[in-house]
């Protein structure tokens, strides 16, 4: 009987052991559940604060000298997520705008844990008063009519994958989609009959139809006929040549691939660093200098705000171009005092204000 007793106890003790801790309990119930199911954020949202508390946990038993299992609220305060948002930028080598895309992670469980663990409130208050850091904003990168033509030929069409990568191209340049909505692209998402159209699926699992030109169906449509798919199908619409799904890293390499390409034909193209967002950029530019309307750019583009679609405005040189030719530099030699200063009744008019 003692020997079982003893047993029993040792048994406790590594249960109570491995038991999370309130921080452990919090961080569960934030990502098992606030985030998905009470806040409905989309899978990579959480993921995206998921490799925040990731690398905030690792830097924490690096900084304390403590396992990351042992850690607990109290080692989430402001000196420490301070320290981690400098060890971001000094260290790793992140933008500002990575580094705030980290707190944000921060403040949204400070948020969560201030209702569910009111025992905390205080050390909530601190990680919420974290500001996040100014930075500048960057010149919106984008593409000339003549390099986005150059980009568009640079695929050798004799082979599969030159045709796929500019049935790619031309999906991203037509929808203007991020990378993620056009890997995430599928057969049956596309009418192959007239009205052509693509659904997209972007941030917050919110949809959008996009209209398609015919050469950009034609391409796609080849895209199956070579891989024996149908219109029908539900699987990712653009593979590499394993059959396997594109990533994001697959695309940025074939833009870059064909971007350098393309420089012997578009010399301008030498001196850019050409991304996936960048033909997003430069739809929108291209959709703003045809004439549309900033509120059907910003559906087109899934902007949750015009705001966001307004910084388009700012880099459109063309609109900028046409400006400074309605402007004729001031002569000064045919200068004259305004007519105003000599008009009597106008002066009258001031003076009786």
């Amino acid at each position: 009987m003692p020997a079982s007793s003893s047993a029993d106890r040792r048994r406790e003790a590594t249960v109570a052991e491995i038991q999370p801790n309130p921080l452990g309990r919090a961080l569960r119930g934030f990502f098992s559940d606030s985030l998905p199911r009470v806040r409905g954020l989309s899978r990579n949202t959480v993921l995206g604060y998921r490799d925040s508390f990731k690398l905030l946990l690792r830097f924490l038993e690096r900084h304390l000298g403590r396992p990351a299992a042992t850690l607990d609220f109290p080692d989430l305060c402001a000196p420490n997520l301070l320290a981690f948002l400098d060890h971001l930028e000094s260290e790793r080598s992140n933008s500002i705008a990575t580094r705030n895309a980290r707190l944000v992670a921060a403040h949204a469980f400070a948020r969560y844990a201030t209702a569910s663990y009111p025992e905390h409130f205080a050390l909530c208050q601190q990680i919420l008063a974290v500001p996040f850091k100014r930075c500048g904003q960057r010149v919106v990168g984008y593409l000339e009519d003549g390099e986005m033509q150059a980009l568009l030929q640079a695929p050798d069409l004799a082979s599969a994958g030159g045709r796929r990568d500019r049935a790619l191209l031309l999906a991203m340049f037509n929808t203007g989609a991020r990378v993620q909505e056009i890997l995430d692209l599928r057969p049956c998402d596309i009418q192959f009959e007239q009205p052509f159209q693509a659904l997209l699926r972007g941030k917050g699992d919110k949809q959008r139809l996009c209209p398609l030109w015919l050469k950009t169906v034609r391409a796609l449509r080849g895209v199956l006929r070579e891989r024996g798919v149908p219109p029908t199908d539900a699987g990712p619409l653009f593979r590499n040549r394993r059959g396997e799904p594109l990533t994001r890293f697959g695309v940025r390499y074939l833009i870059d691939k064909h971007a350098r390409a393309a420089s012997s034909s578009a010399g301008t193209l030498a001196g850019k660093r050409v991304h996936p967002h960048m033909l997003r950029h430069t739809t929108a530019v291209s959709l703003l200098q045809s004439g549309v309307d900033l509120v059907t750019i910003s559906h087109w583009m899934g902007h949750a705000s015009v705001e966001s679609t307004n910084r388009y405005v700012a880099v459109n040189l063309a609109t900028k171009r046409a400006a400074i030719e309605k402007v004729q530099p001031t002569d000064s030699d045919q200068s004259k005092i305004a007519s105003w200063r000599t008009d009597e009744s106008v002066l009258a008019w001031l003076e009786a204000l």
